[in-house]
């Protein structure tokens, strides 16, 4: 039979009780500092990783390839455990994703989720037998490998607009969770209420809320019963808000006064030149 490896089993515990902050880098020196800084888990953000390419955040902007690429870069960069932001899966049906869901796994990840958010406009959620069946094929797929990856299941209920999106999140959140996933996830969702109904609907299965702008505290979520807080694209936007206020700083007064809280040469080159 079968075990998860230390990584994957060090993840899983995570998720058994308390709370704990899974940060997203964007890419493998991110990563490296967040390791340094002393967090127990990293996430990948498929926004953050499109944003320093240049591209949107839109599912359909970065092939498969490139993102499993990157994320056997993200798995290598530390020894932490990393949760691969897995957007829909890549796939057209419930055979695509459990195809890209075992390329996933074998890229070293400790975790990935799978969200029903179609990419189109028009239908932007997956309908509710489709989403948990491509849930399902995800399942399957981990369970196959042998590995005991965890699988998040998202529902995008509240980013895409959703007029009922508190009915759809708590329907397709118990769903999710009968159909196998580890833990459960509805990113836009900020009251206080509605995070304790989903810890509620699921339980005993974790929840993870996205945090991504100032406000809500670790402690406050705690009490909630929320045991995963992630970060999404937030750390990438801060990155990228310094960047572009010391730049217009340039353009707009002719002065450097943007490069006051700039990461020191030495700091940047000790973290990167492996002293301790």
């Amino acid at each position: 039979m079968s075990r998860p490896t230390p990584t994957v089993a060090a993840y899983r515990a995570l998720h058994q009780s308390g709370c704990f902050v899974l940060p997203n880098p964007w890419d493998v020196g991110s990563a490296m500092y967040l390791h340094r800084a002393g967090f127990r888990a990293l996430a990948t953000t498929s926004a953050g990783m499109a944003f320093a390419r240049g591209l949107p955040d839109d599912p359909n902007a970065i092939p498969v390839e490139v993102m499993l690429q990157h994320l056997r870069e993200m798995a290598a960069a530390t020894p932490l455990p990393v949760n691969a932001d897995f957007q829909s899966g890549y796939g057209k049906d419930a055979a695509g994703v459990a195809a890209n869901v075992r390329a996933a796994v074998a890229t070293g990840v400790a975790g990935l989720s799978i969200e029903d958010a179609t990419g189109d406009a028009a239908q932007p959620l997956f309908a509710r037998d489709e989403a948990i069946a491509r849930l399902r094929a995800a399942r399957a797929a981990i369970d196959e490998s042998g590995t005991e990856v965890v699988l998040t299941a998202r529902c995008e209920a509240y980013l895409v607009g959703d007029p009922e999106a508190e009915r759809t999140v708590l329907d397709r959140l118990a769903a999710f969770a009968e159909a196998g996933a580890d833990c459960l996830y509805a990113p836009g969702v900020k009251d206080e209420a509605m995070i304790a109904k989903i810890v509620r609907a699921v339980a005993p299965k974790p929840v993870n809320v996205l945090v991504s702008s100032p406000g809500m505290t670790v402690a406050r979520l705690t009490e909630l019963g929320v045991r995963r807080i992630s970060v999404g694209s937030a750390l990438s936007r801060a990155a990228w808000g310094g960047f572009i206020r010391a730049t217009r700083t340039i353009i707009e007064h002719g002065t450097f006064d943007g490069f006051a809280d700039a990461a020191s040469f030495a700091e940047l080159r000790d973290l990167f030149g492996g002293k301790q």
